[in-house]
């Protein structure tokens, strides 16, 4: 399994994150040590590449995280279906205009399967933002492919 090894130092290089990340052996996920929306509540644990088949950041190590992932999602799902109400609505009132100051800025970002996702957005004042931009984790993770197919 010492194959589409992605070292640590070089995952960090990149920015990549998520399983991408998690994969080199680097705990890092913004559900946990950055905490938003109600994931303080939850109890889940991190998976990270262990090289237990071969080299830390192998191709094997990326696909362990993922699929150790995938159970760590039930878990969560599990302790968020216990809070909900069992009658009555859950949604909340979500104002429809939002009011800021010309100028305002604001970044956001949260855990997505393929790692973080952002948004940067730029108000102007008026109910219609200046600017808007999305960063994907699929750009950083296709960049690091020429880094590990190298001796493929």
């Amino acid at each position: 399994m010492n194959f589409g090894i992605l070292p640590p130092e070089v995952a960090i290089n990149y920015a990549t994150t998520g399983p991408v990340l998690r994969g080199s052996g680097i705990k890092w996920d913004v559900r946990k040590d950055e905490p938003y929306s109600i994931y303080d509540r939850f109890d889940f644990e991190i998976p990270v590449g262990e090289g237990k088949y071969g080299t830390l950041g192998s191709t094997f190590d990326r696909y362990w995280v993922r699929i150790r992932e995938i159970e760590e999602s039930v878990k969560i799902l599990r302790q968020a279906l216990k809070q909900c109400p069992e009658q009555g609505d859950v949604k909340e009132a979500i104002p429809r205009r939002f009011k800021s100051a010309a100028g305002a800025e604001a970044y956001a970002r949260s855990e997505a399967p393929r790692g973080e996702l952002g948004f940067y957005v730029r108000s102007n004042g008026t109910d219609v933002p200046d600017r808007v931009k999305g960063r994907s984790p699929c750009f950083v993770n296709i960049s690091v492919v020429d880094e590990i197919s190298r001796g493929c």
